[in-house]
């Protein structure tokens, strides 16, 4: 019927235009417009939630459980810092991040890569001062860049490999894809693409973060951390230890024995027992004593009934009501009396130059607290504190299973690229673990799970369906290829754009398995050799960089990133066309027709 490719068009063009210009989040864009092609009859109901049952979103869902492992023991920080160190700009920062993924998503699938870095680089970025929005969609970017180069980078040139395996029996010309084969167009494509996202996501990336943060938090809590026994720090220095110009906090003072250092120099090299004293927002206090290789200073934590990882933190503010007003901290008795550890005091802005327990409360003073679940509910009905807050999000880290996290994550990405079993299994069954070894709590497992990510990537399958159902896919294809008859370069460019057009229309995947026959028909209608043809497709099915729905890992810096349509359009532009360019160029070079 002729209204079906229309009407399924006008709606894909209005949700593209409505997450160009910021008008609705992109899941209820997606979802929104997927239903009014169910209602309309376009598609089925199981066409239309064909997508969330999609081993790609389950694979991501997964894996935001693992992140989640990363992020509860410290490992998101330690990989952050062993990967990234400390950058001093925007540029230096995308120069630390961007090789290291290109060369990792050659082997490994971009997919995990992403939702492995995502809240690493998310923790980086705060500690080193550069907006998130700088590194997040160039992360995605990296990855995708970096799969072309491998037969396993990605699981769409895994695809096309399938595809010629289908093919070899009735398609002269045609010979297996090697593990390397994408590889002489895939590295310098990667290479160019690398050098154009350092050279302009500083300019043209947006800086979205808040005008106001907690950073502006006018309340500067006071802090005391140790370097225990055996610590990864002990014998870096200040700087080395990613200590120096954090972001919302600055170290006051050291104090190794009896001496005091009140300037501490960034060359300072740290000693198991020193102690540091930290000022600055909660935030940063949060961050601080989840920090891999310093502890904090009071024992009293380690005092409270319960295991640390079941605690909260909590922001309490002290009435002259409080039983130990007047009195330091140790005094009182303060763990004792409430059953909850101050970790850090704030006074009216005032800087405290004090070892925690030696602090002599005042009414007004803040405390950040750790304390058991119960305590929130049991202060809030008494008069020791004006407010009493729990700290969404913020729990004690599980310090003593942070390799586990990690071994957790490498066993995955191992049986992942070696292929002992899928990455959707591979995925689960790490997500699984992530649990069942308390790297994080079902609670917590939960809580990680970004719906609008998985909402949007699950809507998106459902739109690549309705382009299939209604036929539209075949008009495009018919228009496009039309204009590769008269030459084979003229063909396979002809194939490229077209494999370009359908995936940031749809998905990468379903834009290989649909591009890929058109692009065969075309070669042995012109008598030329497939195989360049079917390297357009590969090359091309992965170059999404225009949309968020093209590929799934553009998807999920979306949100995060803080990002708009147009943000794509800006930044991947000049990716587009130099991919596009050198893969025209290269392509024929390599696989003659």
């Amino acid at each position: 019927m002729s209204w079906q490719p229309a009407l399924t068009g006008s709606v894909i063009l209005g949700a593209l235009a409505l997450l160009l210009t910021g008008k609705g989040a992109p899941d209820v864009v997606l979802l929104g417009a997927v239903l009014v092609l169910l209602i309309a009859g376009v598609i089925t109901p199981a066409e239309a939630l064909e997508g969330f049952s999609n081993t790609g979103m389950i694979t991501v869902a997964a894996l935001f459980v693992v992140a989640a492992g990363l992020r509860e023991t410290g490992g998101v920080t330690l990989l952050a810092n062993l990967l990234l160190g400390r950058p001093r700009t925007d540029r230096g920062a995308l120069l630390r991040l961007v090789p290291p993924v290109l060369a990792g998503s050659a082997f490994l699938n971009n997919t995990t890569i992403v939702a492995a870095l995502m809240p690493a680089v998310n923790d980086w970025a705060r500690r080193s001062g550069v907006p998130s929005s700088k590194l997040l969609l160039p992360l995605s970017y990296a990855a995708i860049l970096g799969g072309v180069v491998s037969l396993i980078g990605t699981s769409t040139n895994l695809v096309v490999a399938g595809l010629v395996d289908d093919r070899l029996a009735d398609t002269p010309g045609l010979h297996a894809l090697s593990m390397f084969e994408p590889t002489s167009v895939g590295l310098p494509i990667a290479l160019v693409g690398g050098a154009i996202m350092v050279l302009l996501a500083p300019v043209l990336l947006p800086d979205r973060r808040p005008a106001v943060s907690l950073a502006d938090d006018p309340r500067r809590f006071t802090m005391e951390l140790v370097v225990p026994a055996a610590s990864r720090l002990a014998g870096r220095s200040i700087e080395e230890a990613g200590l120096r110009s954090l972001p919302g906090a600055y170290l006051m003072e050291l104090v190794r024995g009896d001496e005091v250092k009140p300037a501490v120099e960034p060359t300072e090299r740290l000693m198991a027992g020193d102690r540091l004293i930290f000022a600055g927002d909660v935030e940063a206090m949060v961050d601080l004593q989840r920090t891999p290789g310093l502890e904090v200073a009071t024992n009293q934590v380690f005092k409270l009934e319960g295991e640390r990882h079941e605690r909260v933190l909590v922001e309490a503010v002290v009435s002259e009501r409080n039983r130990i007003v007047g009195q330091t901290i140790r005094e009182g008795n303060f763990r004792t009396v409430y059953k909850a550890a101050v970790i850090a005091v704030a006074r009216a802005g005032a800087r405290i130059r004090s070892r925690i327990g030696d602090i002599a409360l005042q009414p007004g003073d803040v405390l950040l607290l750790e304390a058991h679940p119960d305590f929130v509910k049991e202060q809030r009905a008494r008069v020791d504190f004006y407010l009493v807050s729990p700290i969404p999000g913020a729990t004690p880290p599980r310090s003593d299973r942070t390799w586990l996290g990690l071994a957790v994550l490498g066993f995955m990405v191992a049986l992942s690229t070696f292929e002992v079993l899928p990455t959707v299994t591979s995925a689960l069954l790490a997500a699984a673990a992530t649990i069942v070894l308390r790297c994080c709590t079902v609670k917590d497992a939960r809580r990680s799970m970004e719906w609008p990510v998985l909402i949007a990537i699950g809507a998106s399958f459902g739109l690549g369906n309705a382009l299939r159902a209604s036929g539209l896919d075949q008009l495009i294809a018919s228009g496009i290829s039309a204009l590769g008859t008269g030459s084979p370069l003229a063909g396979l460019a002809a194939t490229y754009v077209l494999t370009v057009v359908i995936t940031e229309m749809i998905t990468n995947n379903a834009a290989a398995v649909l591009a890929f026959p058109l692009g065969i028909a075309l070669a042995q209608q012109l008598g030329v050799s497939p195989m360049p043809f079917v390297m357009a497709v590969m090359v091309g099915a992965s170059a999404s960089f225009l949309t968020p729905i093209g590929y799934q890992t553009n998807l999920m810096v979306y949100g995060p990133g803080g990002y708009k349509m147009a943000d794509y359009l800006r930044f991947g532009l000049p990716i587009t066309l130099a991919t596009g360019a050198l893969a025209l160029w290269l392509i024929p070079i390599f696989w003659p027709f």
